[in-house]
Formats: structure tokens, C-alpha cells, sequence
């Protein structure tokens, strides 16, 4: 019984980290254009809002199903952090030349390093107050 406990935990890291990373690529790892608005000429990008939302909703959803599958949260926040800014650094090192991308791999790591322990405690309080009713 325990090995099966723990065949899930390690199975189920290893899925959440290859769909974390996999939701990079697949939301915004592949834009790599900028927009310029024609009357104001500033420029944005290179992702829009609806691709950041979407890879947020993603992430939410791998987080939760992780959950319910029986992975423990800490370890799904563990491998969907690391996952998804392994994934970022990879494609921001290829394409930046100032090394600034150092500093963006922090910041995404810590963000949403936060972000997932947010989720973790969330998930510990719900299931406190189910075990307390």
C-alpha cells in the first residue's frame, strides 16, 4: 500500500512538472513578436492577455487536478514552479543576448513560487476545515 502511495506521488510529479512546462510552450513559448500600436506607437508584448490568462487558468487547472488525484500540494507546487520556469529560462536564454533573463528567472520563480504555496495553504484550509465539520 505504500509503494502505491508513493508510485502516485512520484508519477504524479513528474506529470505535473511535463504539463507545467508543457503549458509554457504551449501558450506563449512560441510568440515571439511585438505589437506596435499604430496611433500611439507604443509597443507591447510579446504576449497578449488572453495567452497569459489562459496559461494561468492551465497552470491553476494542473495544480487542482494534481490535487485531486491524490498528489500531495506541496510537491505539485514544487514541480509546477520549477517545471514552468526550467521551461521559461530555457527559452529566454536562447533569445536573449543582454543576460537579463537571469533576473526574469528569478522573478518567475519567486512569483510564482509564492503563487503555489498561496495555492498550497489554500488547499491545507480547505481540507482543515472539512476534516473539523
Amino acid at each position: 500500500m505504500a509503494g502505491n502511495r508513493a508510485s502516485v506521488q512520484v508519477g504524479g510529479v513528474v506529470a505535473v512538472a511535463v504539463l507545467a512546462a508543457g503549458s509554457w510552450f504551449g501558450w506563449m513559448g512560441w510568440d515571439h513578436e511585438y505589437q506596435t500600436d499604430p496611433v500611439t506607437g507604443v509597443v507591447s508584448g510579446p504576449y497578449e492577455a488572453w495567452q497569459v490568462i489562459g496559461c494561468a487558468v492551465t497552470l491553476l487547472a494542473i495544480f487542482a487536478g494534481a490535487v485531486v488525484a491524490g498528489v500531495r500540494p506541496a510537491f505539485v507546487s514544487i514541480a509546477l514552479t520549477l517545471a514552468f520556469t526550467a521551461a521559461w529560462t530555457y527559452t529566454a536564454a536562447a533569445e536573449d543576448a543582454t543576460g537579463l533573463y537571469g533576473a526574469g528567472a528569478v522573478l518567475l520563480l519567486l512569483g510564482l513560487g509564492l503563487a503555489t504555496a498561496v495555492a498550497t495553504l489554500v488547499v491545507a484550509l480547505i481540507r482543515s476545515r472539512r476534516g473539523a465539520a
